[in-house]
């Protein structure tokens, strides 16, 4: 289920901002996550899944807000440019506030050393069953956002023409994408780059209709998430490398080549 959430924010997160490297891993989503974490670890005591789960969604919120606000500063608005730009220099400082409120806490950095990392392999019913609406509901407005997505890759001013309400449709479609981020967050950890690499993998294979990108990509992240999951088990045995370490690991040079080859370029 993690992956198939991931799969299905990174393609909504790609068509949002017409970005064809947008990740929630990318774009700070995670951090954000990620530091109200610590925080409640730190001052609130919290320690299972299911009291994480708010205050991953409420910091991957915030941040996603922050971080499209900062982008839209200037001319030309919230282009993919200063989107990246903007989660990558929030996400630098929000990970530094996050060692800085671990660090003195030994007992903390303990906790959340593991969390962060990102693992699928402590799920059980009790977390799964409160991370199950939070899926239902981001599914949905994937669902049904879609069709309008696919007119917003035509430009804002042809789906405003087509009778999209381009401003509303991003609210949405963003809400939903940072709702499956921020409960796959609490439940397994910040798990970078499946979003990028499931709907990238799907577009190649069967085109850019979001009608069929947004569940293919479910079914995609949730193969790829399985796969870096046996694999990080085998090469790390007799222990186990942590999946997290593993999608990083194939993440970040494939990253480095859709940037090069896209250039920018809008989805």
């Amino acid at each position: 289920m993690c992956g198939a959430a991931l799969g299905i924010s990174g393609a909504l997160m790609q068509s949002v901002t017409r970005n064809p490297i947008a990740d929630p891993s990318i774009l700070g989503v995670n951090t954000g996550a990620a530091l109200f974490v610590v925080c409640g670890i730190s001052f609130l005591n919290i320690s299972t899944a299911g009291q994480y789960i708010w205050l991953a969604l409420a910091g991957a919120i915030i941040t996603a807000i922050f971080v499209f606000g900062i982008g839209s500063m200037g001319s030309g608005g919230a282009t993919p440019l200063k989107l990246v730009l903007a989660g990558a220099a929030t996400s630098a400082a929000l990970s530094s506030l996050v060692m800085a409120i671990m660090i003195p806490r030994s007992n903390v950095m303990d906790q959340f050393r593991f969390w962060q990392v990102g693992s699928v392999g402590s799920g059980n019913w009790s977390t799964i069953s409160t991370f199950l609406p939070f899926l239902i509901v981001g599914v949905l407005i994937a669902l049904f956002t879609a069709p309008a997505l696919n007119a917003l890759a035509l430009g804002d001013e042809v789906a405003t023409g087509l009778g999209v309400r381009t401003g509303t449709l991003r609210l949405i479609a963003a809400f939903g994408g940072v709702l499956l981020c921020g409960a796959t967050t609490a439940l397994a950890g910040p798990i970078g780059f499946i979003g990028l690499l499931a709907t990238h993998l799907i577009r190649l294979m069967i085109g850019p209709d979001l009608r069929y990108v947004i569940p293919m990509s479910a079914l995609s992240g949730a193969i790829i998430l399985t796969i870096s999951d046996i694999s990080g088990r085998l090469l790390g045995s007799p222990g186990e490398l942590e999946v997290g370490v593993v999608t990083a690991f194939i993440g970040a040079p494939i990253l480095i080549l859709l940037t090069m080859k896209a250039k920018m370029r809008s989805l």
